[in-house]
């Protein structure tokens, strides 16, 4: 379906920018002396890393093209075609949970395995809420969905952890209600990485039974319960003998339970089973805590060969 196939669309719009990117580059350079050594030298070598060099790239194109234009050769009106494939282009696949983590995620992570300048956007609101709020692998421990109406009995998949694993891909988790600037900067760095890229970003929904004109503020409540962890995991920095992970979160500073307890998907469990909501609510504080300090563990490692000795010391 459209829906399972949304990564490899996306990878294979990726796939046909780079080979018409290749195509404007061979010919570029077979003509280079006859729209000016220098022109083409900066077009081909600009790494357009950032809006302003994109922005100069723009500009050097429009007066390649002009020239190809007073060329008015084959090779010269072929590049003319292709020649705005020089300008970096940005690829997107947005999505919800439940296709990320589930019905699509075979797709995902071949887009992830890829190595591909490819950026994805994960809207997580951890129930399927196109089909009336399912419970799907992104939902957490104790919510209450359909079909897990005595609370969700196992914890949520950790998406973001799964696309460390590979070493190669940009993963940044945000919630733009607690932090706006990290959420910022975490779309500017995920864009400016030349390989895959994952933002997990928390999305507030009807069926998380909230004041829906204060969504934000749940945001908050959920960083600052250690409900959602905010991370940056950016490969670059290995190259640069650093630690690759940044943990932007603080340490919970509120009980989970005063999280849990403010949304209907988990007060509805309470209200019918208290004694299976509070076993549910001691087991996410741990979880909570444990969490943590795993995070915290692997983002206070000075660099990635300590970080390595680190681990392979905890697990003798």
């Amino acid at each position: 379906s459209l829906f399972e196939d949304n990564a490899e669309f996306g990878l294979g719009y990726r796939l046909a920018i780079d080979q018409q990117m290749e195509i404007a580059q061979i010919l570029l350079e077979k003509i280079a002396n006859e729209v000016g050594d220098e022109l083409a030298e900066t077009i081909l070598n600009s790494n357009q890393k950032d809006e302003a060099e994109i922005f100069s790239q723009r500009e050097r194109v429009e007066i390649l093209k002009a020239k190809c234009l007073e060329l008015n050769t084959q090779d010269s009106i072929r590049l003319y075609d292709v020649a705005d494939y020089l300008v970096k282009k940005s690829v997107w696949i947005i999505g919800g949970d439940g296709w990320a983590y589930d019905i699509g995620y075979g797709g995902l992570d071949h887009v992830l395995a890829s190595g591909k300048n490819v950026n994805v956007l994960v809207l997580d609101t951890e129930v399927y809420s196109n089909t009336g709020g399912q419970t799907s692998k992104a939902t957490p421990l104790s919510a209450v969905a359909k079909f897990a109406a005595g609370g969700k009995p196992t914890k949520k998949k950790d998406l973001g952890m799964m696309a460390m694993a590979y070493g190669t891909v940009y993963v940044g988790v945000v919630a733009m209600g607690a932090k706006d600037e990290h959420t910022l900067k975490t779309f500017l760095e995920a864009e400016a990485y030349d390989g895959p890229s994952i933002i997990i970003a928390y999305s507030h929904c009807i069926a998380h039974g909230i004041d829906m004109s204060r969504p934000l503020q749940q945001q908050k409540l959920a960083i600052d319960s250690g409900q959602w962890v905010l991370y940056r995991y950016n490969p670059e920095l290995i190259a640069k003998g650093k630690n690759p992970l940044t943990l932007d979160s603080r340490k919970p500073k509120i009980p989970v339970k005063d999280f849990l307890s403010t949304e209907g998907r988990f007060q509805m469990l309470m209200k019918s089973n208290p004694a299976a909501a509070k076993a549910f609510f001691d087991q996410a504080q741990v979880d909570v805590e444990e969490r943590y300090a795993n995070f915290e563990f692997m983002a206070t490692k000075t660099n990635v060969k300590e970080a390595v000795n680190a681990t392979e010391s905890t697990n003798a």
